[in-house]
């Protein structure tokens, strides 16, 4: 925090603590004034939604109602069709929350919000409805609108008054990125540093890029941000995804040409020192790119049947050079025009893609449906226990349980963010008992009511306000605003408090015991699997030639490095060293390479070419951790030698990238290849 920052901005959290208060407390006073029956769901909601970006807030909240809406919809038709089975309505329910929260983690965007909702809102109105199922439509319609309420005084809130929007942090964060890529393009160029500190470096730019990707899917929703500034920043985007491979096939390429090579061409030294200065040098220093380029086609050989490796290689290495070069110009170029506000439309774009800005995802579905099972079983649990009983406030078990279960599915050890859950909510309860009855009842105007939840409410907002926190005053926020339960009269009884507490604290205990036993496996078998995942991707990849946009592609690959990299320590010795050096993702890439050249290669390159993909795709999809087959190797040379001689300059270039990165990706340490001719005479 710098003593020279604006007020708002170094007490940013203090300030949404206030803002979000002051929204709690509209909501609840309009809901009183309403006489909704439960105005503290109004109040609940507020916290719930209610983050420091306000299109984070916006998206969140317009998810949340069309997820309420769909929730309170099924709640209608289910409850008083199958009130006169009770263990059918349950398993009803259940299954319901099960299949939302399923759709829920196959989506992974904020669009997983309605899923999530619309799953556990019928459990909300759905349990605690049973004992007056003829009023079921009233209270889904009253549910409706106390969410609503709270969501519309959230946004209202974090949008007009001191309003922090998300383009800002995004574009904050995409410099920095930038000129991160930018030093490390520069010390990889120059040779400067250990392979150890680029693979760091390289892992905290994919890192980045999932942060950045997950910040930037607010956007949309942000009515401060600039529609223009979101295209561009969706086009850097873009950039971002295709410029790290580009950069760790560039420092392949350097290591695998040697000092030695580079002396024998002091040409091509220089040039790597000339883009290393162009590439660190402010706009107005630079020289054109144009001139750049020209400057990489005059060290371009001529390649024919006796290329030698190293000549391949430097081919290889220079086209991947006009790839940064290209790259590096557009990022500078979006990003001047976005700081100019000129419309990003009208800059003329070296680097085209063919997928548009949209973020791919990995999916696991065996995990989405593992933890939708844990979910299920524990909601039956609670109704068991609940109907089997004929426990009078049961029904806060099963509802408790449905909410534990979605809210914390996503994450890799779900069962213990369920205890820390429970833990803070028994503060909650206590918290609310002293408010109901030591302090409520000494209250009888609302002015004194808001000055007593001033305290609290102020430092869980407080305590939402700042990332590594945010969990923890949520639950605490959320708890203690449903189990107060603030209505137009004090009607607060300690035994019903009690056994609705208990029951309440029940739920999450199931939920905690069955997501241990469904969800038990952790990070390491997680990490395994998206490993796993990635050789099918580059098998798929392969079998269809490679009918994948690259920035695509990149972006589901360095979704799952993302997601790995925050499992690292798990992975084997091998693994992890591919991870570090992007090698899968890089393969990937190379392979789609190969489409453009393809289509224009002589029917005799294709087939061998062809037959290169076959083989990898069967050695991706068997793959073990034990390495690649020694004839996988035979394959892409063979399609080396003859791509090498195919009469298409263009598509010969293309297909000779792809191969050189499959080869170099696959088999880093075997012996340089060698022209056929070559290997004849030997």
């Amino acid at each position: 925090m710098r003593a020279d920052e604006p007020f708002l901005v170094r007490h940013a959290d203090l300030v949404f603590a206030l803002k979000t208060f002051a929204a709690s407390m509209l909501a609840l006073v309009i809901a009183l004034a309403m006489d909704l029956p439960r105005p503290y769901w109004a109040m609940a909601t507020v916290y719930i939604t209610s983050q420091p970006l306000a299109g984070a807030t916006s998206s969140k909240a317009f998810f949340r109602v069309m997820g309420t809406l769909a929730g309170a919809a099924m709640t209608v038709a289910l409850v008083p069709n199958l009130i006169d089975a009770p263990e059918l309505l349950c398993l009803a329910i259940a299954l319901w929350v099960g299949l939302c929260l399923y759709l829920s983690l196959l989506d992974g965007t904020p669009r997983s919000y309605v899923f999530m909702l619309a799953g556990y809102t019928v459990a909300l109105i759905g349990f605690p409805s049973v004992s007056e199922p003829g009023a079921i439509f009233d209270t889904a319609v009253a549910r409706l609108e106390e969410i609503s309420l709270g969501i519309i005084c959230a946004s209202l809130v974090s949008t007009i008054v001191f309003p922090r929007s998300v383009a800002p942090a995004v574009a904050h964060r995409v410099d920095a990125w930038l000129a991160d890529a930018r030093r490390l393009s520069q010390v990889v160029l120059l040779r400067e540093g250990t392979s150890e500190t680029h693979r760091a470096k390289r892992l905290k730019l994919a890192t980045d890029i999932v942060e950045i990707d997950t910040l930037s899917t607010h956007l949309a929703y942000d009515r401060l941000t600039d529609r223009n500034a979101v295209t561009g920043l969706g086009e850097i985007r873009l950039r971002m995804l295709t410029l790290l491979p580009v950069m760790a096939s560039l420092e392949d390429r350097l290591a695998a040409l040697g000092e030695e090579a580079l002396r024998r061409q002091p040409g091509l030294k220089r040039l790597l020192e000339d883009i290393a200065q162009w590439i660190a040098s402010d706009v107005g220093a630079r020289q054109p790119a144009e001139r750049i380029r020209a400057a990489i086609s005059e060290q371009q050989a001529v390649l024919d049947d006796g290329a030698d490796w190293e000549r391949i290689i430097t081919t290889s290495l220079l086209l991947r050079l006009r790839e940064l070069v290209d790259l590096s110009r557009d990022c500078r170029a979006l990003t001047e025009a976005i700081a100019e506000s000129r419309n990003v439309a009208t800059i003329d774009l070296a680097f085209h893609s063919e997928a548009g800005a949209a973020p791919v995802r990995h999916r696991d579905r065996g995990l989405a449906l593992w933890s939708a099972a844990g979910a299920v079983v524990a909601i039956l649990i609670c109704c068991a226990f609940w109907i089997g009983t004929g426990w009078p406030d049961g029904a806060s078990a099963p509802m408790m349980a449905a909410v534990a279960c979605s809210f914390f599915a996503a994450q890799d050890e779900p069962a213990r963010f369920i205890r820390s859950f429970g833990r803070w909510s028994l503060v909650a309860i206590v918290v609310v008992a002293v408010y109901l009855f030591a302090v409520v009842p000494a209250i009888s105007h609302i002015e004194v009511l808001v000055v007593a939840l001033a305290p609290t409410f102020l430092l869980y907002g407080f305590l939402i306000g700042r990332p590594a926190t945010a969990g923890t005053g949520t639950a605490l926020a959320a708890n203690t605003a449903t189990l107060l339960a603030i209505q137009s009269t004090y009607s607060a009884d300690f035994a019903s408090y009690a056994n609705s507490a208990v029951a309440f604290f029940v739920g999450i205990v199931v939920a905690e015991i069955v997501t241990r036993i469904a969800r038990g496996v952790g990070a390491e078998w997680i990490a395994n699997r998206l490993v796993l995942s990635n050789w099918k991707s580059i098998a798929f990849a392969a079998e269809r030639r490679g009918k994948r946009d690259r920035a695509e592609f990149a972006g589901l690959m360095l979704h799952r490095l993302g997601l790995l990299v925050q499992r690292i320590a798990f992975l084997s010795e091998s693994d992890r060293r591919d991870t570090d050096s992007l090698v899968q993702l890089r393969i990937g890439i190379n392979i789609i390479d190969l489409r453009r050249a393809r289509y224009g290669l002589a029917a005799s390159t294709i087939a061998v070419i062809d037959d290169m993909l076959d083989r990898l795709a069967i050695a991706c999809r068997s793959y073990a951790g034990s390495g690649m087959p020694a004839e996988l190797l035979t394959s892409v040379d063979r399609a080396l030698a003859q791509a090498v001689k195919d009469p298409n300059d263009s598509a010969r270039e293309d297909a000779l990238i792809g191969l050189v990165g499959i080869r170099r990706g696959l088999f880093p340490d075997a012996p340089a290849y060698r022209p056929r001719a070559e290997s004849v005479a030997a």
